[in-house]
């Protein structure tokens, strides 16, 4: 690899592939470790972006959340195998999306997991990464199982857990400053912009059904602000099959939606 090679060289022009690369070589000292993985978090922090966006409500937590992303991000980063054939970014997606989930039910846990259930949720991660770098997609619970060697049904209840979160009662009291009311009292009118809500909403399942090279067009689009010529030199193809794809991806998502 002649253009990773010396460590100090710029890596501005260097691919995906040939970072991660270099990642994987034994003989990478620490600083030049850093400098390759922070490279890597400069690219794919749109991936960040867009999921700040899905669980942020208001600047303070965006700023909270997006610490979260980071270190799922980097975790993505050290833990992916290029050898595998996976495309990087349908691989750190869960990861990142994970450790921010993660972070909401350790920090606002209610009703506490039993510990046998929290550690097979840690192994069922763990093992969805593996699995999902293999055969390129999320396993099922019984593939799941068969590589954990549990029970399906330990796997199901592990997976279909859901942290309880502490109430909060509408008659507790919000002071503003100036007087003090109820949160019951702040309940306001309907929004007429719950359909834009809605709709956007909508969107990520249909988003998650796509093809992996049309997912990951649609994530460098609009999350990464990439243009289709930047998309084009980073997927390896031409600026109108670019063009091509994204039109005929977003007019089946809009088919979709409306249907």
């Amino acid at each position: 690899m002649t253009l990773l090679s010396d460590p100090g060289q710029s890596l501005d022009d260097a691919t995906d592939t040939e970072l991660f690369e270099r990642l994987q070589r034994s003989d990478v000292n620490a600083a030049e470790r850093d400098r390759v993985c922070t490279e890597l978090v400069r690219r794919y922090r749109f991936l960040v972006r867009w999921a700040v966006k899905r669980y942020a409500h208001g600047a303070e937590q965006a700023e909270e959340i997006s610490q979260v992303g980071y270190l799922g991000l980097v975790e993505a980063i050290d833990r992916f195998d290029p050898a595998r054939g996976v495309e990087f970014t349908s691989f750190a997606r869960p990861t990142v999306l994970g450790e921010i989930r993660r972070h909401f039910r350790d920090g606002r846990r209610w009703v506490r997991l039993p510990r046998r259930i929290q550690e097979l949720k840690l192994r069922i991660k763990d093992a969805s990464d593996r699995l999902y770098q293999v055969n390129g997609r999320a396993p099922s619970a019984a593939e799941l199982a068969d590589e954990l060697g549990v029970p399906r049904a330990d796997v199901e209840e592990a997976m279909g857990t859901d942290d309880g979160f502490a109430p909060l009662s509408l008659d507790a009291p919000v002071d503003d400053g100036e007087e003090t009311t109820t949160h019951v009292e702040l309940l306001g009118a309907p929004d007429p912009g719950i359909d834009g809500v809605v709709d956007t909403e909508a969107v990520w399942p249909l988003l998650e059904e796509l093809p992996e090279r049309e997912r990951e067009l649609v994530l460098l689009r609009f999350f990464g602000n990439k243009t289709q010529t930047e998309i084009a030199d980073r997927l390896g193809i031409s600026q109108m099959h670019v063009s091509r794809l994204l039109d005929r991806t977003l007019r089946r998502l809009h088919d979709e939606l409306v249907a």
